[in-house]
């Protein structure tokens, strides 16, 4: 009976043999294009010509097993190293028999120092594009802090460090503490993993990460990791970078809101000098006492000075002077007074005077009479005696009463100039 083509076809009845899986298994397997990997070197044997190698991750715990063949582990010898770590080129390779999958190496080069550092600085430069390390994003750190969160070494130096030069400064200053690895391959995740937890704890109101001096690899490599820097950037809690190497920073002092040289440096940061601040109050009590003591003198000076003026040594001249001074306004006041009340009589008497001397009523008592002829169903002044015609009604107003008449005889002209004329024209 024949064997299914493909795994599909396979089935209870029509199964594959193991070798014929296997040997399928290796031939999909080796269809894997070659790839560039990098890993730490922890085993390292030349055998036969032929490099034997267990080639693990950086950082979590997976490793392969690795050849080299002799053309290529040639070439290795004296370049890499148990602990070294190495870029390759590899393909995986499935051993049939046995059903043991490793990785053929093809190429192989250790990664330098000067590698690592060219990929920091490219990393630095693509995080800073990002603004990861802007300036308005730092924040403050609190006075005092009511407790300090602290990532350090297992027992290290740098956690005495701050612990003794923080409580040397403050006494009372408390501390949460996450021993972690601070060098190797799980440092950055282990620092990453305590800062959350932190982070999460609204208690701790600033977080320190320290370690103490080391070799450029150790120190700068493990805190220029980039989850670790997107970790520190994300953190809602201020964080201090103490990471005790001058010549190189780790990106971890780009990112971190605040940088302190060393470990011991840190503590000046974390909290202020208790006995620096104690004797500033001090200095700053005596300065106020002074200040206060200096104003009390000057006022109480002021106070005497006013007092021996007349005008607090003898308050009732200045009320006998405007007393006097009230006297005399009110005479002056009371003359003027009377004075304009007679120059108004005066007034009013004259001109009273001339009202009266204008008056119809004047006229009337000089022998003068008002005529009016009737016209109509009215009365009229008569101004001309060639207006009225015998027999007209006339009303005569005199200075007391009035009177009626008829005209009988009438001048238009001035009587005594028509007599005149009468007498001229009879003789």
């Amino acid at each position: 009976m024949s064997q299914p083509a493909q795994a599909q076809d396979t089935s209870a009845e029509t199964p594959w043999p193991l070798s014929t899986y296997s040997s399928k298994l290796k031939a999909h397997i080796e269809m894997a294009p070659p790839t560039w990997v990098e890993g730490q070197l922890v085993e390292f044997n030349l055998r036969n010509g032929n490099a034997w190698m267990t080639l693990r991750d950086l950082e979590q715990e997976v490793s392969f097993s690795t050849v080299a063949w002799r053309t290529v582990a040639g070439g290795l010898n004296g370049t890499v190293s148990p602990g070294s770590r190495v870029v390759a080129l590899v393909k995986p390779n499935l051993y049939e028999k046995s059903g043991r999958l490793s990785l053929v190496a093809q190429q192989m080069k250790p990664v330098g120092l000067g590698d690592l550092l060219a990929r920091i600085e490219q990393l630095k430069q693509r995080l800073a594009d990002e603004g990861l390390f802007r300036i308005d994003l730092k924040k403050p750190l609190p006075v005092l802090p009511a407790r300090i969160g602290l990532i350090t070494g297992r027992n290290s130096d740098a956690k005495k460090d701050i612990l003794r030069n923080t409580h040397a400064r403050w006494a009372a200053a408390q501390f949460e503490i996450r021993e972690v690895a601070t060098q190797g391959p799980t440092a950055p995740s282990e620092v990453a993993a305590a800062l959350a937890e932190l982070d999460e704890d609204p208690s701790v109101e600033v977080i320190v990460i320290a370690r103490g001096g080391g070799a450029l690899e150790e120190v700068v490599l493990p805190f220029s990791d980039e989850r670790l820097i997107r970790a520190v950037a994300a953190a809602r809690t201020p964080v201090v970078s103490a990471i005790g190497h001058e010549a190189d920073r780790p990106l971890l002092d780009e990112v971190a809101d605040m940088r302190a040289s060393t470990p011991t440096g840190a503590a000046k940061l974390l909290v202020v000098d208790e006995a620096q601040e104690r004797e500033s109050l001090s200095h700053a009590r005596e300065r106020m006492s002074g200040g206060v003591e200096r104003l009390i003198r000057r006022e109480s000076d002021w106070l005497q000075a006013i007092r021996t003026r007349p005008v607090l040594a003898q308050p009732q001249d200045m009320i006998t002077g405007r007393a006097q001074e009230l006297i005399a306004l009110r005479r002056r006041s009371l003359f003027g007074m009377e004075t304009a009340v007679r120059r108004g009589m005066d007034w009013v008497a004259q001109t009273r005077a001339r009202v009266r001397s204008l008056s119809p009523q004047s006229t009337l008592d000089r022998g003068y009479a008002v005529v009016q002829a009737e016209r109509g169903a009215g009365w009229e002044v008569l101004r001309e005696a060639g207006t009225v015609s015998g027999g007209d009604r006339l009303s005569i107003m005199v200075a007391s009463g009035e009177l009626t008449a008829r005209a009988e005889e009438i001048y238009p002209k001035d009587r005594r100039a028509a007599q005149a004329e009468n007498r001229k024209a009879a003789l």
